[in-house]
């Protein structure tokens, strides 16, 4: 075995390589293809989700295999290789076994003992056998890696370890909050029908949200998820499917927006989820569905109307010289602190602003003859700034500002969470008033100081287990066509001797000739069985992939039988391989 993966995931890469690095589904097929293609490899699979990219093969050459596969990956993804060779990691043999068992179980996950990588894995597997790209080697490799992932989360409690994805997302969204409490009575838009999307829509339902809209660009996959909700005995929550056309008017009645497609770009803009949050009142309130009038629909679109609710970007003063996006929280623009530093025309450009009367928002409540006199002191100051600022060029800040009360923001009305890669939302939206995004960087930083349960360790003994048992199979497995030949060779000196007897004697009857002939395959059964017993036992330790060299080596037994017996044996796989693609795209289920 010569198991080589080569890739990165958010432990190794931050979110925006991870992002650009991120497959499609077209171009992980082609770069299955280019790289059993490659010299180095003769089978491969791509595990692919939305924190991870990894290419796994069965390579004959260390060196040039990691070179080959690091190349492929960085042509696939569109990131150039010497950007993305910091942020690769390399297992090999054993610890690329190691690693693959510690995904299955969750340990590699964002949120650790999350189980939803397993349904991932399948997708892997079945994708490589579809292509005809994985043999023997990720055949076993993944198929194990499945079993040691659901004995994880039968045996232990790695479940309470952390929570999918989708709960710690609404979690964080919830801000502490209990999410049932969170989610009553909120109307839920669900953008996507894949895995992802899939659990989010099924997790909404049942924490208790009074409707559910899922949106997709395929209208036959939301009317299918639409039907698997609907279908349900666990909740009675009402679930339509829209095309995606319609998301800028259900942004306006939405209040948690879930986000997860393949698409390539930005499914929601700032603009688009500003748009939603200022028409949010656009919605006729008691219908329940909040339908706008026709005058409201431009080309079979709604549009959002605009509401009286808090600004949802970051105001400006009026024809002010600064900068204000540079200036630091707690700076007054009208004082000393924000000027400090300027050169002296932006100066003299700022005391005539100040002089003509501009307002500081932050110190509207002043009325009167003291507000008009605070101008004209702060006018004054900053004339006399700039008459310094002349001579110098530029002055320092000559003493720490008073801080200045910044308005509260305000209480979110629309919450949003982006479990894409690359993201679906415009990661401005950040900054928007009035809404609170969580998204997958956001995720893993809440994540990072999450407490480890203690089944954690237990996980990681059943993954060391697994990882030795795996090798020995592996191992063994090498040797067995050599020992396969051993006993052919044998069972035909058998035959050739007893042929020759058969000749040398004409008349022996056939009692005596059957006799004679299990006589002897007992002799050389039991002359042969010791050894080949303990010969798989030595290959199966660490460093006995030897064993077989000298087998044939001290039997003289013929390269080609031995490699004859290999063949037989792959046929034999192959014939089975429609078996398992039939099985394993039975039994999977959402991701």
């Amino acid at each position: 075995m010569s198991l080589l993966v080569v890739g990165l995931s958010h432990r190794s890469a931050p979110v925006s390589v991870l992002d650009r690095a991120s497959l499609s589904m077209d171009a992980q097929t082609k770069l299955l293809q280019d790289t059993v293609a490659a010299e180095p490899a003769a089978e491969a699979a791509v595990l692919a989700t939305c924190n991870r990219i990894e290419l796994y093969a069965d390579v004959d050459k260390f060196h040039a295999g990691v070179a080959e596969l690091s190349t492929l990956l960085a042509q696939h993804s569109g990131v150039g290789l010497e950007e993305l060779t910091p942020h690769l990691y390399v297992h090999y043999e054993d610890r690329a076994v190691h690693h693959l068992f510690s995904v299955a179980c969750g340990l590699d996950s964002m949120v650790v003992g999350e189980g939803q990588v397993l349904g991932q894995i399948k997708d892997s597997l079945a994708r490589a056998q579809t292509l005809h790209t994985a043999g023997r080697l990720m055949n076993d490799l993944f198929q194990q890696a499945l079993r040691v992932g659901k004995r994880a989360h039968s045996e232990t409690g790695i479940d309470r370890a952390g929570q999918s994805l989708v709960t710690f997302g609404l979690e964080q969204l919830a801000l502490g909050a209990p999410v049932e409490t969170w989610a009553q009575g909120k109307k839920a838009l669900v953008i996507g029908a894949g895995s992802m999307s899939s659990l989010a829509a099924a997790t909404l339902a049942r924490t208790g949200v009074r409707e559910i809209v899922v949106a997709n660009r395929t209208a036959d996959r939301a009317d299918r998820l639409v039907e698997i909700l609907t279908e349900g005995d666990d909740t009675d929550v009402p679930v339509r499917a829209v095309p995606m056309g319609s998301v800028p008017f259900e942004l306006t009645r939405a209040d948690v927006v879930v986000s997860c497609t393949g698409a390539t770009g930005l499914v929601l803009t700032a603009e688009a989820i500003a748009a939603g949050v200022e028409g949010r009142a656009g919605a006729q309130p008691g219908t329940g569905r909040g339908e706008l009038p026709d005058a409201a629909v431009r080309g079979g679109v709604p549009e959002a109307r605009t509401a009286a609710l808090p600004p949802v970007g970051i105001g400006t003063d009026e024809d002010c010289p600064l900068d204000l996006a540079s200036v630091p929280p707690g700076f007054s623009v009208m004082g000393e602190a924000a000027v400090a530093g300027m050169d002296a025309s932006t100066l003299e450009q700022h005391a005539a602003w100040a002089a003509g009367g501009a307002v500081d928002r932050r110190q509207a409540g002043r009325r009167g003859a003291d507000a008009d006199g605070a101008d004209q002191v702060d006018a004054e100051l900053i004339g006399a700034l700039a008459a310094t600022a002349a001579s110098v060029g530029r002055i320092p800040e000559r003493r720490r500002p008073e801080p200045v009360a910044e308005p509260p923001r305000p209480e979110p009305v629309l919450y949003l969470l982006d479990l894409a890669m690359p993201r679906d939302v415009d990661a401005a939206a950040h900054r928007l008033a009035g809404v609170r995004l969580v998204d997958i960087e956001a995720l893993a930083e809440a994540s990072a100081d999450a407490p480890m349960a203690a089944d954690v360790d237990q996980v990681r003994r059943i993954v060391s287990d697994e990882v030795a048992a795996f090798g020995a199979a592996q191992r063994a497995a090498h040797i067995t066509p050599t020992v396969v030949a051993l006993r052919t060779m044998a069972a035909d000196v058998v035959a050739g001797e007893i042929a020759r007897l058969e000749s040398r004697l004409p008349g022996l009857d056939d009692k005596h000739r059957a006799e004679i002939t299990q006589t002897v395959r007992r002799v050389v059964d039991k002359l042969l069985h010791a050894p080949t017993v303990r010969v798989k036992q030595l290959a199966a330790e660490p460093g006995g992939a030897g064993y077989a060299d000298a087998l044939r080596t001290l039997f003289d037994l013929d390269p080609e039988t031995v490699a004859s017996v290999s063949r037989a044996e792959e046929s034999t796989e192959k014939s089975a391989k429609n078996a398992t693609i039939a099985n394993i795209a039975e039994n999977r289920g959402p991701a």
